[in-house]
């Protein structure tokens, strides 16, 4: 029930993520996701690829200082309120969210909702007990 997604640190300047992304599209990768949060100085762009592995090892032979991390990945209905019910759960269960971003699912009109929590275990089985969907990795990539 865990996605691999890779957080890659990056100078804050011009042409930076243009490069990182030309160095993953160039390889075949393709971004199933992302995240982007700088600040004067520094970026910290977050991903989700089809090919972690070979995206992890084509960045490092590039000189990139990145971080590989698990994070959950939830069916959300893609309508109002859709994220809120989301949030009550985790919530209820007092289970923070450090970050999130999301994405639209094509197939099924459903987003998809990334999520770091505090503690996944928990998370994981309260969000199975509220009935959301968790995509196992696999899922996520072949998307």
């Amino acid at each position: 029930m865990r996605v691999r997604q890779i957080s890659i640190f990056m100078e804050n300047r011009a042409g930076r993520l243009r490069e990182i992304t030309g160095i993953i599209a160039n390889a075949g990768i393709n971004i199933r996701a992302l995240s982007l949060a700088d600040t004067s100085d520094f970026g910290i762009l977050r991903l989700i690829v089809n090919k972690p592995d070979q995206a992890i090892a084509i960045l490092r032979e590039e000189g990139f200082i990145l971080r590989e991390n698990d994070v959950l990945a939830c069916v959300i209905k893609d309508r109002p309120g859709g994220l809120h019910e989301l949030l009550n759960v985790l919530d209820e269960a007092e289970i923070s969210v450090e970050y999130m971003y999301g994405f639209f699912e094509r197939k099924t009109d459903n987003a998809v909702m990334i999520l770091r929590v505090e503690n996944p275990n928990d998370a994981i089985k309260v969000l199975q007990d509220g009935k959301f969907a968790l995509l196992s990795g696999e899922q996520v990539y072949a998307i």
